[in-house]
């Protein structure tokens, strides 16, 4: 099972690195930062390494 990501809208620079690297994994929304668009793509193509700004990050489940 793939880990869950979200963007830090506070570190995302709206730069599209993470687009580009992910394959369909992010997508830049209507605010130009990164949206999630599938968590496994993100995960494959490095999981939190997608983003130079350290935008993408993994979300901790309450139970870890």
């Amino acid at each position: 099972m793939a880990k869950n990501y979200k963007i830090d809208k506070e570190k995302c620079v709206g730069c599209g690195v993470c687009v580009a690297v992910s394959s369909g994994g992010t997508e830049l929304g209507t605010d130009g930062k990164a949206l999630i668009v599938d968590p496994e793509k993100i995960e494959k193509a490095g999981g939190e390494s997608v983003c130079p700004y350290g935008a993408v990050e993994e979300e901790k489940s309450a139970d870890k």
